[in-house]
């Protein structure tokens, strides 16, 4: 077998008895690395270390993952202009931190002869919060609902980036405020 030392080193192609007696010399496991290989490579290591650091990394990794989230908000097509603006602004609130928004606008009764008025609102919809968000998926009518699905314009990953500055911001700020507070007392 071709055996690689424990420093990445090559030590060369030696037999089975002589690579077990460098691991238990060196005090290391004597791992397959490439067993399709002719001849098959061995490496010198610390097993139970590498699994630990590998464990790790994929840890690490996970961590930073983001998953799309899909948030959905419900509109009737005679909307008061107060609710739209609350709506709205939870849309614009799913947009800012990556997530995706589907829009359904609910027909009721003879609402539904009327689907022009859903998709106006959600144009105008789309139009407000184009400067987060684009439409993914065009307003479809689906029985009595029309829906809208709008994408945000920045990555999931990079909000919660830019959510975990503003916070660490926000917090600095509060442990700077009472020693401010305790000077201007004086």
């Amino acid at each position: 077998m071709r055996l690689v030392g424990p420093s990445g080193e090559q030590v060369g192609i030696v037999p089975l008895a002589k690579a077990l007696e460098l691991a238990q010399e060196y005090d290391l496991d004597l791992v397959e690395v490439a067993a399709n290989a002719r001849p098959p490579v061995c490496k010198l290591m610390d097993y139970g270390k590498f699994k630990y650091e590998s464990a790790m990394k994929a840890r690490e990794a996970r961590k930073n993952q983001a998953h799309t989230v899909i948030k959905e908000m419900k509109l009737r097509p005679k909307i008061d202009p107060h609710d739209y603006d609350t709506k709205k602004g939870h849309v614009v609130r799913f947009l800012k931190q990556g997530d995706k928004v589907k829009i359904t606008i609910m027909f009721r009764g003879r609402e539904q002869s009327r689907p022009e008025l859903g998709y106006r609102l959600l144009q105008r919809l789309a139009e407000d919060v184009q400067e987060l968000g684009f439409v993914e998926s065009n307003p479809k009518q689906d029985g009595r609902n029309m829906i809208m699905v709008l994408g945000p314009h920045k990555k999931k990953t990079e909000a919660m980036a830019e959510a975990r500055e503003a916070q660490a911001a926000r917090k600095a700020e509060r442990q700077g405020q009472p020693a401010q507070a305790d000077s201007s007392a004086e």
